[in-house]
Order: structure tokens, then C-alpha cells, then sequence
């Protein structure tokens, strides 16, 4: 059985903490905070902290400092990456328009009405597990079992920018116009990403999303 975490280097200028191999809110919590706790120590040799579903990258300037020394000072830091509990949790409600090019073939495929797909995507608080694949797309669960698809056998080339979205059991809003292989169920006039706001993403890693059926 593996004991977590799990300590193991990137590359030459990185190394990878493991917290869990299954996804959940708690492991993710514990990503977190052990970011927080590495970030918030200011450590001259670390040049960036990216955490993910289970896992937490480290990257470190490899010129100046051995990935065993990194290693010792990252698993100090998180101990036993037993959090307290997350620190952030702002609440963000989202318009959307569920206008979205396949709205009625998620509602043909999971057997509801429109309306019902819908009501089951507006009717929850959403947390936001993680940010990537593009500036400000952010990872959105869990969402309801009866509206779990996976994703196109097609995607998209173009996907416009405040396309919300939904494929397996997460949901999203497309930040940018990029590819994509989502179902498009509708769409907002919210900003996701704006480099000029501080900070650029609407929704991080930790918040809580509400998304808020309008008409027009």
C-alpha cells in the first residue's frame, strides 16, 4: 500500500508531491493547503507552486539548490498534509443562458426534458477542484448523476469564450476561445479570466459556484 505523500522529482527543475490516487474534496483540500503552507514560506530556491486534483507541483531553480534538498525542505512543510480545512470559500453565481448548441442532445441522450437538464445543472453549489487546461478554466463538480456524459466523440475546433459546459461529472465555463470537447449547454456574459483584474480568474481553485438560469 502506498503512503502518501509520495515524494518524487519532475524533471531537473521540479519535483511532485502525490496526496492520494483517487479524486476527492478532501484530498483536495489537502493539495491546497500544502500549496499555501510552500508558498507562504517564501522559499528562495522554489519558483512556483501548481496544485492539481491530487497532486502538488513544485518547481525549483535546479542551478541553485538539489532536488534533495527541495524535497527535504517540501516534506517538511506539509508534515503529514493533514489540513485544517481550506481558507477560501467565496461564493460566485454565474448567469447562464442555457442557450448551448447541444442542450437538446443531453436531454435526448440522459432521457430528461430541457428544462430538466436545467434545473439539475442550476440546482447545485458547485465546488471548483482545480484550474487548467486554459487560463481560468476551472473544474467544476460534482455534478448530478443524471446528467454524466462523457465527452464528444468530436470536438470542437472553436469553442466561444463563456461557453458553460459540461462532460463526465464535472462542469465549466470556457474562459477563452479555444478547442474543445465539452457539451455545450449554455452560456454566460461573466468574464473568466481578464489578465487586467486582480486576480485574472473569476473562479479559483476552492470556490464554491452557483450558476443562475437567466433569460434573454
Amino acid at each position: 500500500m502506498d503512503e502518501f505523500p509520495i515524494i518524487q522529482q519532475l524533471g531537473d527543475d521540479a519535483l511532485l508531491v502525490t496526496f492520494a490516487h483517487t479524486i476527492s474534496w478532501a484530498v483536495g483540500v489537502r493539495v491546497r493547503s500544502a500549496a499555501r503552507r510552500i508558498r507562504d514560506t517564501h522559499l528562495s530556491s522554489v519558483t512556483d507552486v501548481v496544485p492539481a486534483y491530487t497532486t502538488l507541483a513544485v518547481y525549483f531553480d535546479s542551478r541553485a539548490v538539489s532536488f534533495a534538498t527541495v524535497s527535504s525542505e517540501v516534506a517538511t512543510l506539509i508534515g503529514d498534509a493533514n489540513a485544517a480545512g481550506d481558507d477560501r470559500s467565496t461564493l460566485i453565481e454565474i448567469p447562464v443562458r442555457y442557450d448551448g448548441p447541444d442542450l437538446a442532445e443531453v436531454a435526448e441522450r440522459k432521457g430528461l426534458t430541457q428544462d430538466e437538464v436545467i434545473e439539475k445543472h442550476c440546482s447545485r453549489t458547485y465546488r471548483a477542484y482545480m484550474t487548467g487546461f486554459a487560463p481560468g478554466f476551472t473544474y467544476l463538480g460534482d455534478l448530478d448523476e443524471a446528467l454524466v456524459l462523457p465527452r464528444r466523440t468530436s470536438p470542437r475546433v472553436r469553442v466561444p469564450a463563456g461557453s458553460v459546459a459540461i462532460a463526465g461529472a464535472q462542469t465549466a465555463v470556457y474562459p477563452l476561445v479555444t478547442p474543445g470537447g465539452w457539451h455545450l449547454i449554455g452560456t454566460t456574459s461573466m468574464a473568466m479570466f481578464d489578465p487586467a483584474r486582480d486576480p485574472p480568474a473569476l473562479v479559483r481553485a476552492g470556490d464554491s459556484v452557483r450558476f443562475v438560469r437567466v433569460d434573454g
